[in-house]
């Protein structure tokens, strides 16, 4: 074993899985981000390049168009939104099923019960807490390492064909490693361990462009999000007088600046750059609830603010959940004031 946990045993067992398997399934979390398609897209093009597999990236809902270009053209894609039949087929027609970025199959929602009911043998590789090691054959688990992205690319570097050598991962795979990873540390700005700046170097030393990776990323956004972006940090952010800064984005904001879904990504991390704020949280309308993104400095949880207030989880100092109307609130309108009492209770 070694700083990542990654067990030579079950390295064996994965390698096994993988030599036996034929029709492979790869899947992730809902409304994935740069981290889930990044993993996902890196192994499935590691599995048909390197191992011939005839390997799948099915996924809970369609990527925001902002990641989608993360998923290289040569990674077939089937998304449950909008091909659920082909979906449910694929999965029944599996005999391995990869779980990434993701602690169980609840996280992807619609797809739970096919892919649990599903009697091929099943991985999972996450690196949050409490992983549902029940339908796993074979865990990779550890929250102490960057992102999904990282504890993937230091998995593969011990499979036999690898051997410990970046240069044998496709070019493909080694550039959504490269571009996983960079989207969950925020360019290297959280969750940063020594084995990822490691990974980078490795990794652009075996010919990944980052100077490219980071054009895709952060070069390539519709005046839109700029737009929608500014007006949410000043007309609609809140700071309370405990240090938490909160921003409320409606459906009417979205319409109004025409904004697709992913375009407020990175938003939340913003106002942690005020020296008083301690905790950042946003609130996105999304149908009958808000989807929650939580940011917190050293020292403030974000994952126990989500666990005990939004029906969350996820990392110490970044986590998500939802807030529901009627339910934790009586109506839109109340989330401000609901979020007023989650500042005194996690940050008094």
């Amino acid at each position: 074993m070694d700083l990542y946990g990654i067990d030579s045993e079950a390295v064996r067992r994965l390698d096994a899985l993988l030599e036996s398997g034929v029709t492979v399934t790869v899947t992730a979390h809902t409304h994935p981000d740069g981290d889930a398609l990044g993993s996902v897209s890196a192994l499935v093009g590691y599995l048909r390049e390197c191992r011939g597999k005839d390997a799948v990236a099915v996924l809970p809902d369609s990527p925001a168009a902002t990641v989608r270009p993360i998923v290289p053209a040569g990674v077939p894609l089937l998304c449950f939104d909008t091909q659920p039949d082909a979906c449910l087929a694929r999965i029944a027609a599996s005999d391995l099923v990869v779980l990434l970025d993701a602690n169980g199959f609840s996280r992807t929602e619609g797809l739970q019960e096919a892919f649990e009911a599903s009697p091929a043998p099943k991985v999972l590789i996450d690196h949050h807490i409490g992983p549902d090691t029940e339908h796993f054959q074979v865990v990779f688990s550890t929250p102490d390492v960057s992102s999904a992205s990282e504890l993937l690319y230091y998995t593969l570097l011990e499979l036999p064909d690898i051997g410990g050598d970046p240069r044998r991962l496709p070019a493909d795979t080694a550039r959504a490693l490269l571009t996983g990873m960079t989207t969950d540390t925020n360019n290297f700005a959280n969750s940063v361990y020594p084995g990822t700046f490691r990974m980078a170097a490795d990794l652009i030393a075996a010919g990944v462009d980052r100077e490219a990776v980071l054009a895709d990323l952060y070069n390539r956004y519709r005046e839109n999000r700029v737009r929608v972006m500014g007006y949410l940090q000043y007309e609609a952010m809140r700071i309370t007088p405990e240090g938490l800064a909160y921003i409320i984005a409606t459906r009417e904001i979205m319409d109004r600046f025409g904004v697709d879904e992913g375009e407020t990504e990175g938003l939340v991390n913003i106002p942690l750059s005020i020296d008083r704020v301690k905790m950042s949280i946003l609130l996105k309308e999304n149908g009958g609830h808000f989807r929650v993104s939580i940011r917190s400095k050293k020292g403030w949880s974000a994952r126990a603010c989500a666990t005990s207030h939004f029906h969350g989880g996820g990392h110490e100092n970044a986590s998500g959940g939802k807030l529901f109307w009627p339910g934790d609130i009586a109506c839109r309108e109340d989330a401000s004031a609901y979020l007023e009492q989650v500042s005194k209770a996690c940050l008094s």
